[in-house]
């Protein structure tokens, strides 16, 4: 079940409930009517009194009347907007942009809605609500707004980043990168649209690394025992591989693959099981002798890479 479906769904029994509630429906029918609710709700996983899914599935401050009445509006138009409705939409945009910068965004929607309402062939209306549903943290309205805009308008490239946006902050990061690179086909030099597409991108090398990591590991897997560790810390700056001297402490601690080579090895009893080897014994004498041994003589010794 999808949240899109969920959202409409509540917004139907939100429409149905006041419905009952103002006398629309007839007293008789009421009971009827409650019950094909209760079973609407139940077949969707939709519950109104719940209070969680009020504030993730409510459209508010918009309706589903309200959104209706858009539609029609829309529907019903055979003709462009007239110079007096693009003049009033625009006052209503200026309204809007000022509620933005006032922080009420509730306000600033139902501006811009009633801006498309009347000029619904402006993609500017759809992305500035764009902005304001992700400016309360609605940012699957947002996605919808960013893709109205794009098929009213399919070169305006701020929706493109109004998109990516959105689909970054639900963790599409992948859907991210696609709105940011489409909007880059039509500006490649735009810097907003390049910051966008470089941290999805990020995301998504991350989310592949922490899934390949969590994986069941094996004899064969990169990283494994100390013979893994000695290839990590081979090409670590001030390592063995890279000009000698002593280890960077902050580079290891701040390395997220020795950490949870760290953190493996203490969960499976790796630790224990290392200290009775006899070549970290050897080795733990020599240190305590005196005789510290080097970090490229310990990435070199055979017994130490095998463990």
């Amino acid at each position: 079940m999808s949240e899109k479906q969920q959202r409409l769904v509540y917004a139907i029994l939100e429409f149905l409930n006041q419905s009952v509630t103002d006398g629309t429906v007839k007293a008789d029918d009421q009971e009827g009517l409650e019950v094909a609710m209760q079973c609407i709700g139940e077949a969707f996983g939709v519950d109104p009194a719940n209070k969680e899914q009020a504030e993730t599935l409510s459209v508010k401050p918009a309706s589903l009347q309200s959104i209706f009445d858009v539609f029609l509006k829309t529907k019903d138009r055979t003709k462009s907007p007239s110079t007096d409705e693009k003049v009033e939409a625009e006052k209503l945009k200026q309204t809007g942009n000022s509620l933005m910068s006032s922080k009420k965004y509730d306000e600033a929607i139902e501006a811009y809605t009633k801006a498309i309402s009347l000029d619904p062939t402006n993609p500017v209306y759809y992305s500035n609500r764009a902005a304001a549903y992700s400016s309360k943290g609605d940012h699957l309205s947002a996605v919808g707004d960013s893709e109205k805009a794009i098929s009213v308008d399919s070169n305006f490239v701020k929706a493109y980043h109004r998109l990516g946006h959105a689909q970054y902050s639900l963790g599409d990061f992948s859907a991210a990168a696609n709105a940011f690179e489409r909007g880059l086909k039509l500006d490649p030099s735009n810097a907003g649209l390049k910051s966008g597409l470089t941290n999805a991108n990020a995301r998504i090398v991350a989310e592949d690394t922490s899934g390949s990591s969590d994986s069941p590991t094996t004899a064969t897997n990169a990283g494994a025992g100390l013979g893994g560790m000695a290839d990590m810390l081979r090409n670590m700056p001030g390592m063995g591989g890279a000009g000698g001297g002593m280890p960077d402490i902050g580079s290891i601690m701040n390395n997220p693959q020795m950490m949870a080579m760290a953190q493996q090895m203490m969960s499976n009893g790796g630790i224990s099981n290392l200290m009775q080897n006899p070549a970290v014994s050897n080795m733990m004498r020599r240190a305590q002798s005196g005789d510290m041994p080097s970090m490229e003589e310990l990435m070199s010794d055979p017994t130490l890479r095998q463990l």
